[in-house]
C-alpha cells in the first residue's frame, strides 16, 4: 500500500499533549518492509490470502475513537491494502492501520484512516443505512461460519454513521434491511480519521460449540474523491466486499458465547386518517403491536409480528408508464426486505454480468402482493418467518395473514423456499406458495411451486434456470414458466445468452410478471477496456439483442442494441445507447389513458445519452436525453436530477422527468417532479420531506418523516402523508401517525 510516511508523529489523534503512551504507539508507522512491499503492483487474483490474529483483551475499552487502552497497543496490526479501483493491484494511495481485540462480550475493531490533508475527507451524511458510495468509508466483512459464502457486514463513515448489511451465496443476496446492535465513534483529526466498533457477539451468528473460532475477514476503504476503493485482501474490481470465497481469515478467537439471542420489539402507534378516497382500514386511531425475533438454534431464526403497521415506511415514487405493461414497484417495507433474498425465485439479477432480465420481469415472490392492493395499505393482523439453515438446507417459511375491509376479504399467504449448495458451486432449490382467501369456505386460491439452479464455475461462468408452474381457478392453458441462462464475464469479457418461455395462462397470485404468453430469446457481447491512470477508467462497448414471439413463435418484439459505457475515474458514468425496435400488437393498447395505439406492425428507432456525475462530489446532477420513434410517432424524454451536499447534516435532491409524445394527431406530454430535503441533526435523528407531482393525475403527494432513535434499534417515527387533487384542490387522503418501538434484547 503506498503510504504517506509521517514518522515520528506522536501527537496522532488529538494534536495535545501529555497523551497516554499507548495513544503514542498507535501513532507510530508500521515496520518499512510492510511500507516496501505495498509499493509492489500485484494480482489480486494470485497474491496469498491474508491472515489477522485477534487479541483477547481483559481492559474496559470505551468506545470513543481513542484507542488510548493499553491493549490496542499490544494487538497485532493489519495494513497493506491494495487498490480494486482506480487502479487495480496498486498500493493504496493512504495508509490503513487496523487492530482486532476482542472480551467475553464484544469483537473490538480500532482502525486509523490516515489522510494527507484531512480537509479531503468526504462526509456528507449522518444517517443510519447511508448510501455508502458516497463517501469516504471503512467497511467490514465477518464471516463467522468460515464458509467462505456468508456474511456480516458493517460499514461506517467519519462521522460515525452505520450501515449494516447480511450477504449470503457469495454475495449473490443481500440483506440490507438487517441491523444489528453495534457501538461506534469516529473521529477526524490532524493525521486523518481514528474509527472504534465495539460488535457485540449477541448481534452476530456463529458456532458456540468450537472452542477456537476461525473466520473470514476482510476490510475495504473508500476514498470517495479518488474514486478509490481498496482491500486488505486484494479483489480485483468487478468484485466488492460480499467475495467472501477469497477473504483473508481471522484467528485467535476463543471462548465465546452465543447468547440467548432473544429480541422483543412492541409498538405503540396513533393516527388520524382522513381524505375523500380514503377507506379505514385500521378502525381505531390508537393501536398496538409487537415483534419478535429468536434464535431457535445457531443457525436458524423465527421471527414473529402481530397487528403489523408500516405507516413509516416512505411512499412510493411516482412513475409514468408508456408501455402497453404494468409498472412494476419495489418492496420499501423492512418486515419484508429482511431476509428477502432467501425467498427470491425468478429473474434474478448477478453483481457485474448483463443477463437481459431482472425482477422487474418476473418474481414468482413478490412480498408486495402482501398488505398492499393497488398501492393502498390493506390490515396485516400478523405472521411469522422462519429462515436460517437446517443441516446443509437454506430454509425460509414465511406465513402472513391479512384483515378484512368493506371491500377485501382476509387472505392468507405463505411461502416454503429450500435452498442447499453441493458439489461447491451448485446451488439448487424449490419454492412451494399458497394465497388463500380465508373469509369463506373454499375461497379463491392461487398456488405456485418451482424448482432453480444457479452454478458458478471457474469463478467467472454462471449459469442460471427455473421451471415454475401456478395453479387456480381460472381457464386451462399454459401454466408453467421456465428459463436457462448461460453467462461469462472475465476482467475484459462480458457475454450471455439466455432463453425463457412464459405460458399464457401462468399467474403468480403471489408475484409479479411483467409478460406472459411469450419467448423470449437473448444474447449479448461487451468487452470492458480497462485504462490506468487515464481520465476514463473503464471503457465498456456493447451490444445485445432481445427476440420476443408469442407461444406460436409469431414474433411480437426485437430490440438489437448498440452501447457505449465510459466509466470514469472520479466515479462519473456516461452511457450512450443505440435501439433498433420492431413491435406487433395484437390488441390495442392506450397510453397514458386517452391516447391509443391501434394494433398492427411498427419498426422505429431510438437513442439515448445518459450521465450521471460523482455521487461523493458536494453538488452532483444527473441527466438523461432520449427520443426517437415511437410506434407510428415520435417520443421525446428528457431527465433531470441534482442533489447538493452542503455540510454532512442536509442532503437536497430535485428530479423531473418530461416526455413529450406525437402520435399524428395533438401532441402531449407527460411529467414528474420531485424534490426532497433530508436532515440529519446527528447520528441519531433524521427528518426528511418529499414532494412529488405527477402531471398525468395532477396529483401532489407530500411525505414528512421525523426519527429519533432513543435506544439502540429502537425509535420514534412522526409521519405526515397526504394525496391532493391539484385540479380541484381536494385532499384525497391525508394520514398523521406517532409510531413509538423499543427493542429488548437477551
Amino acid at each position: 500500500m503506498a503510504f504517506a510516511p509521517r514518522w515520528g508523529v506522536a501527537l496522532l489523534l488529538t494534536g495535545a499533549t501529555g497523551l497516554p503512551i499507548a495513544r503514542q504507539a498507535l501513532a507510530q508507522e508500521p515496520p518499512r518492509a510492510d511500507i516496501a512491499q505495498a509499493h509492489a503492483r500485484v494480482d489480486p487474483e494470485a497474491v496469498p490470502r491474508p491472515v489477522a490474529e485477534a487479541h483477547r483483551t481483559t481492559d474496559s475499552i470505551a468506545i470513543d475513537a481513542f484507542l488510548d487502552e493499553a491493549s490496542w497497543a499490544d494487538a497485532g496490526v493489519i495494513t497493506g491494502f491494495v487498490q480494486s479501483k482506480p487502479n487495480t493491484g496498486s498500493p493504496a494511495s493512504e495508509r490503513t492501520v487496523i487492530r482486532i481485540l476482542f472480551d467475553d462480550e464484544n469483537l473490538y475493531v480500532g482502525a486509523i484512516l490516515y489522510e494527507r490533508d484531512p480537509r479531503n475527507i468526504t462526509l456528507h451524511s449522518l444517517k443510519r443505512d447511508f448510501p455508502p458510495t458516497d463517501g469516504d468509508i471503512l467497511g467490514i466483512a465477518l464471516d463467522t461460519y468460515h464458509d467462505r459464502r456468508n456474511a456480516f457486514m458493517f460499514g461506517v463513515n467519519a462521522g460515525g454513521a452505520l450501515i449494516d448489511v447480511q450477504t449470503f451465496d457469495n454475495g449473490r443476496d443481500l440483506n440490507f434491511p438487517w441491523e444489528g446492535i453495534v457501538q461506534r465513534a469516529a473521529r477526524i483529526h490532524d493525521e486523518g480519521w481514528t474509527l472504534e466498533l465495539a460488535i457485540p457477539f449477541s448481534t452476530l451468528r456463529f458456532d458456540p460449540g468450537r472452542e477456537d473460532q476461525t473466520w473470514g475477514l476482510n476490510f475495504v476503504r473508500r476514498i470517495r474523491r479518488r474514486g478509490e476503493d481498496s482491500f486488505w485482501a486484494p479483489l480485483d474490481r468487478r468484485f466488492g466486499l460480499n467475495r467472501m470465497a477469497v477473504a483473508g481469515t481471522l484467528v485467535g478467537l476463543s471462548g465465546l458465547s452465543g447468547g440467548l439471542s432473544l429480541q422483543v420489539k412492541p409498538f405503540l402507534l396513533a393516527d388520524r386518517s382522513s381524505g375523500e378516497a380514503l377507506a379505514d382500514v385500521r378502525g381505531g386511531d390508537v393501536d398496538a403491536g409487537l415483534d419478535l425475533k429468536y434464535g431457535v438454534s445457531r443457525d436458524l431464526a423465527l421471527d414473529l409480528t402481530y397487528r403489523t403497521d408500516f405507516s413509516q415506511v416512505e411512499v412510493d415514487e411516482e412513475q409514468v408508464n408508456l408501455t402497453r405493461f404494468s409498472l412494476f414497484f419495489p418492496e420499501k417495507r423492512d418486515f419484508f426486505l429482511e431476509n428477502a433474498g432467501l425467498f427470491e425465485f425468478g429473474d434474478l439479477r448477478e453483481a457485474g454480468y448483463r443477463l437481459g432480465t431482472g425482477p422487474e420481469d418476473f418474481k414468482l415472490f413478490h412480498s408486495r402482493r402482501i398488505g398492499l392492493v393497488e398501492g393502498r395499505a390493506v390490515p396485516v393482523l400478523g405472521g411469522g418467518r422462519l429462515t436460517g439453515r437446517v443441516g446443509d438446507w437454506g430454509v425460509g417459511l414465511l406465513n402472513m395473514q391479512t384483515k378484512n375491509t368493506d371491500a377485501l376479504d382476509p387472505v392468507n399467504f405463505t411461502t416454503l423456499r429450500l435452498r442447499r449448495t453441493v458439489l461447491g458451486s451448485l446451488q439448487v432449490g424449490g419454492i412451494l406458495l399458497n394465497r388463500q382467501v380465508t373469509g369463506e369456505v373454499g375461497g379463491d386460491y392461487n398456488r405456485g411451486f418451482g424448482a432453480d439452479l444457479h452454478a458458478r464455475l471457474w469463478d467467472r461462468l454462471v449459469v442460471q434456470s427455473y421451471l415454475a408452474g401456478t395453479r387456480d381457478r381460472g381457464d386451462g392453458g399454459s401454466r408453467h414458466a421456465g428459463r436457462v441462462s448461460v453467462a461469462w464475464r472475465d476482467r475484459f469479457l462480458n457475454t450471455s445468452v439466455m432463453y425463457r418461455q412464459i405460458g399464457d395462462a401462468f399467474r403468480p397470485g403471489m408475484g409479479y410478471i411483467r409478460r406472459a404468453a411469450i419467448r423470449h430469446g437473448y444474447a449479448t457481447i461487451g468487452v470492458h477496456h480497462r485504462r490506468v491512470e487515464s481520465l476514463w477508467n473503464e471503457l465498456n462497448p456493447f451490444v445485445e439483442m432481445h427476440y420476443i414471439t408469442d407461444l406460436e413463435s409469431v414474433l411480437e418484439t426485437r430490440t438489437g442494441t448498440v452501447g457505449f459505457i465510459t466509466n470514469f475515474r472520479d466515479g462519473s458514468r456516461l452511457t450512450l445507447q443505440y435501439n433498433d425496435r420492431f413491435e406487433r400488437l395484437f390488441e390495442p393498447f392506450r397510453v397514458l389513458g386517452d391516447h391509443e395505439v391501434a394494433t398492427g406492425s411498427y419498426g422505429f428507432r431510438e437513442g439515448s445519452l445518459n450521465y450521471q456525475s460523482s455521487v461523493g462530489r458536494v453538488l452532483s446532477g444527473m441527466v438523461g436525453l432520449s427520443g426517437g420513434g415511437y410506434f407510428h410517432g415520435t417520443r421525446r424524454s428528457v431527465r433531470l436530477g441534482a442533489q447538493w451536499k452542503p455540510n454532512y447534516h442536509v442532503t437536497f435532491d430535485a428530479g423531473a422527468q418530461s416526455n413529450r409524445i406525437d402520435l399524428g394527431g395533438d401532441p402531449f406530454s407527460a411529467e414528474v417532479y420531485s424534490g426532497r430535503v433530508e436532515y440529519a441533526y446527528s447520528t441519531t435523528l433524521f427528518g426528511s420531506g418529499f414532494v412529488q407531482y405527477n402531471g398525468v393525475t395532477e396529483e401532489l403527494i407530500t411525505n414528512l418523516r421525523l426519527n429519533y432513535i432513543h435506544a439502540p434499534l429502537s425509535d420514534f417515527f412522526l409521519v405526515y402523508t397526504e394525496r391532493r387533487d391539484t385540479r380541484t384542490g381536494i385532499v384525497l387522503d391525508r394520514q398523521f401517525a406517532a409510531k413509538l418501538t423499543r427493542l429488548w434484547s437477551f
